[in-house]
């Protein structure tokens, strides 16, 4: 009866430690969810290669890893942090609502995706890594914000607000205070 007893907790010491290791998130990898381009929200485990290859690799309980380009992803969630995809890079969502402020994250130029066997080059977007941009959502416009170009990008994007214009001009070169006046502009109907 004592070794029946030992078999059976031996055997349910077994299954519990499976059950166990499917939960946990394998290494180097994090809690997250990519979203296809169909729209399909895939949710598991997300390893970032944003920086590297402009790319992540997915996996799952349930699915085997996958490499996602940025061509192949709408966005992603890593951790928390959030980035959209357009042209095949990715950028970090660092506030969003009518017009998002957007951080550079990859570099998708010439980076190779193929139709069958053939293989076609991505021109990827504008503007090098850790560039910010102004992303206008109703008409998928991504301007490039620079020091020299701030004046100008901001006259056009917050076009009916002055308290954003304001904003943004009082920036003085730090690229990343232009957050405000994002947020200014997408809460001025509020």
């Amino acid at each position: 009866m004592k070794v029946l007893n030992t078999i059976a907790a031996t055997v349910l010491s077994l299954v519990l430690l499976e059950a166990n290791a499917q939960t946990e998130t394998p290494k180097g990898f994090a809690n997250g969810t990519i979203i296809l381009t169909d729209g399909t929200a895939l949710k598991g485990f997300v390893k970032a290669n944003i920086r590297k290859s402009a790319s992540v690799i997915f996996t799952s309980e349930t699915d085997k890893k996958k490499t996602y380009d940025g061509s192949a992803l709408s966005s992603a969630e890593i951790e928390g942090e959030k980035f959209i995809c357009i042209k095949g890079d990715f950028f970090k969502l660092i506030c969003e609502g009518e017009l998002s402020f957007l951080q550079k994250s990859s570099d998708a130029s010439g980076k190779p995706t193929y139709n069958g066997s053939e293989a076609v080059f991505s021109s990827g977007t504008e503007g090098k890594l850790n560039d910010y941009f102004i992303y206008n959502n109703s008409n998928k416009q991504l301007k490039l914000v620079s020091k020299k170009n701030i004046d100008q990008v901001a006259t056009v994007s917050f076009a009916d607000c002055t308290a954003a214009i304001d904003k943004a001009k009082a920036v003085n070169g730090d690229l990343a205070q232009l957050k405000e006046a994002v947020e200014t502009f997408n809460n001025r109907n509020k």
